[in-house]
């Protein structure tokens, strides 16, 4: 009889132990918000008061957000391991993962929150799509092929994405579908229209009037 209830008692602790760690963080959420709005002042386009910077100082300046943004990322992996749906929600883990996109001069760290955040994937606590991005980043930022072809160059000679070295790419859209993605086609010519609408000024002077489409598969 005390064994039975000893082993009651600690079925409810350890639940409860899991409780608390699933519980949701709305400050930690908050936080992770508005550092991405901070990464996306390094990441996105220059606008406002970015746009008189010069190019020295505009690197300057985006790599002391990545740096600053990094540690901050450190100490919450640290401290909860990979901030799921369950603690920060879909946007917050969304958030946390964006900025670890850009810790690029770290592949160890990126490789660490790419391990964290496979675990949880049969959880469904995260992205599969933002997984496979983060996959293709660790790939080629360690000198591999990717595998699902989010990493993109472009030819500006016709504004066309086009992806960086891929392995099998016969079967590429096998894996991508696989994480919920896009074909590959509709995401390059999605993004040759993106960038061709964020350089269209540039683009039109040289005569380039509308980006280079590939055919989609039906």
């Amino acid at each position: 009889m005390k064994k039975s209830c000893l082993l009651f008692f600690l079925w409810v602790w350890a639940l409860s132990g899991q409780a608390q760690h699933k519980k949701f963080n709305q400050s930690l959420a908050d936080s992770l918000k508005n550092w991405a709005i901070l990464d996306q002042t390094a990441a996105g386009p220059p606008i406002g008061r970015f746009k008189d910077m010069t190019p020295a100082r505009r690197t300057k300046y985006n790599d002391s957000v990545f740096v600053a943004n990094e540690q901050r990322l450190i100490a919450v992996i640290n401290k909860y391991g990979f901030p799921g749906y369950d603690l920060v929600g879909e946007k917050g883990s969304n958030n946390f993962w964006l900025m670890v996109q850009h810790c690029d001069k770290d592949v160890s760290f990126q490789r660490r929150v790419l391990k964290a955040m496979k675990a949880e994937l049969p959880k469904h606590n995260a992205d599969p799509k933002n997984f496979a991005y983060l996959t293709d980043r660790v790939l080629v930022n360690t000198g591999h092929k990717q595998l699902y072809g989010t990493q993109l160059t472009y030819n500006t000679d016709s504004c066309q994405a086009i992806p960086k070295p891929l392995q099998d790419s016969i079967n590429v859209n096998k894996r991508r579908l696989a994480l919920g993605l896009e074909t590959i086609e509709s995401y390059l010519n999605w993004t040759s229209q993106w960038h061709f609408d964020m350089n269209k000024a540039s683009y039109e002077q040289r005569g380039i009037h509308k980006p280079k489409q590939i055919p989609e598969p039906k």
